[in-house]
């Protein structure tokens, strides 16, 4: 495991970095644009727009690695993510946020592609399992340590925009200085929607549906922190609740998911995921028998909220691949990031506009009733085929939604290799 890390700590630190100022820079947009009077409609098209900008990256980068290679479109993308999160506070508009954010999740997403692409060549058959763990943890608590970087600045100046400008320029320097010549990256062209529904209607269903989940809770859960009156500091320690529910989960969801039928795992998680928006939504008026502060079960909803979202990520790509053909997994595996990126495009919409015609707690009743979606979708499911024998089933592997088609290709093979292993990668 050291000698493992030895290979890749420049890599691992690097992407710490970048999650650090990509993180401070979401829950900016929330913080900055309440401050600014920003409708939730408005904010909502702010973080639809990074999405939009994230599955375009991930569509064109491989081309332009291929033009010109990895070191200059790694430092190119750098350099134009720096100058966009300075750029956020030169031109307060949501029009010119907008496209600052597809700038910006544009770049992330190449960026991504390329750490991914050399993460994977620096890894082994033996190790490649601890490394996508130790890389997935990475992107992790980078956005979480994001949140506390948060506390040490004030939203309505620029310093905290500086501050992720720079982390995110810096992050690149253990990077090109110190890693080995990349490989040339393969991503296999997604399958069209049609095959991918034919072969797993609930991976393809679900995966849509959650990625509307996860960038409504990670793009909207500032604004509403803002918009109920939340303090900076609180907002930030919410969005973290978000993500740090997910480290939690992951083991006992992954352990549970190469034992039992997946199909039953993604239901039970996606309830829990309802139940726990049900939680949030009480404090907008807490029943006489929950007499506490209204902080306290929105801070647990969002830790048991998002820590459903992660895990139902891995288990829906681990249950389509469960039922494909191992050569058709690439293909498959690109279908379901390009699904999850539409819904991640269009769940922001729907939240704002419910949120600026309810009110701020309409956040939680789009988030919990799609949640629902995916246990009855889950449900009727199971009732028109039969489950594939556990015996027969890839190994869970640990996957966050951050990851770019390199990583998640690479998991899922690894998956396949290691069908037969006793523990789930966590």
């Amino acid at each position: 495991m050291i000698n493992m890390l030895a290979a890749v700590w420049a890599l691992l630190l690097g992407i710490v970095l970048i999650m650090l100022g990509n993180g401070m820079h979401f829950t900016l947009m929330g913080l900055r644009g309440g401050i600014e009077g920003f409708s939730s409609a408005e904010l909502s098209v702010v973080t639809s727009a990074y999405f939009l900008g994230f599955l375009s990256g991930a569509r064109f980068t491989p081309a332009l690695i291929q033009r010109v290679g990895h070191v200059r479109v790694f430092a190119a993308l750098g350099s134009f993510i720096s100058a966009a999160l300075i750029a956020f506070t030169l031109v307060v508009e949501p029009w010119s946020w907008t496209v600052l954010r597809i700038i910006v999740g544009f770049c992330m997403s190449g960026v991504y592609v390329v750490a991914e692409s050399w993460l994977n060549n620096a890894t082994t058959n033996e190790n490649r399992g601890k490394m996508l763990s130790a890389y997935m943890l990475a992107q992790t608590l980078g956005i979480i340590g994001a949140q506390g970087l948060l506390t040490l600045g004030d939203a309505a100046n620029s310093a905290l925009f500086i501050g992720a400008s720079i982390l995110v320029s810096i992050s690149f320097a253990p990077i090109l200085l110190s890693i080995q010549p990349a490989p040339a990256v393969k991503v296999a062209k997604p399958g069209g929607l049609k095959d991918l529904f034919d072969a797993s209607p609930l991976g393809t269903v679900g995966i849509f549906l959650l990625g509307s989940i996860y960038a409504s809770q990670s793009g909207m859960g500032a604004v509403f922190g803002s918009e109920i009156g939340m303090s900076a500091n609180q907002i930030a320690l919410f969005v973290a609740m978000l993500f740090g529910g997910a480290i939690l989960m992951q083991l006992p969801i992954g352990w549970l998911s190469d034992r039992i039928d997946r199909r039953k795992i993604i239901c039970g998680t996606a309830f829990l995921g309802a139940v726990a928006c049900g939680l949030g939504y009480m404090a907008n008026n807490p029943p006489a028998w929950l007499p506490v502060d209204p902080l306290i079960p929105i801070m647990a909803a969002g830790f048991f909220a998002g820590g459903m979202t992660t895990p139902l990520y891995a288990l829906l790509l681990a249950y389509t691949n469960d039922n494909v053909p191992t050569e058709d997994m690439p293909a498959i595996s690109g279908g379901l990031v390009f699904t999850f990126g539409l819904g991640a495009i269009l769940g922001p919409l729907g939240a704002g506009f419910a949120m600026q015609t309810i009110g701020p707690f309409a956040f939680w009743i789009v988030l919990g009733f799609t949640f629902l979606a995916i246990t009855l979708y889950a449900l009727y499911r199971m009732s028109q085929s039969k489950a594939v024998p556990v015996s027969e089933t890839d190994a869970y592997v640990n996957v966050v939604p951050t990851a770019s088609i390199v990583a998640v290709e690479d998991a899922t093979n690894w998956a396949a290799e290691h069908a037969d292993a006793e523990e789930p990668l966590t």
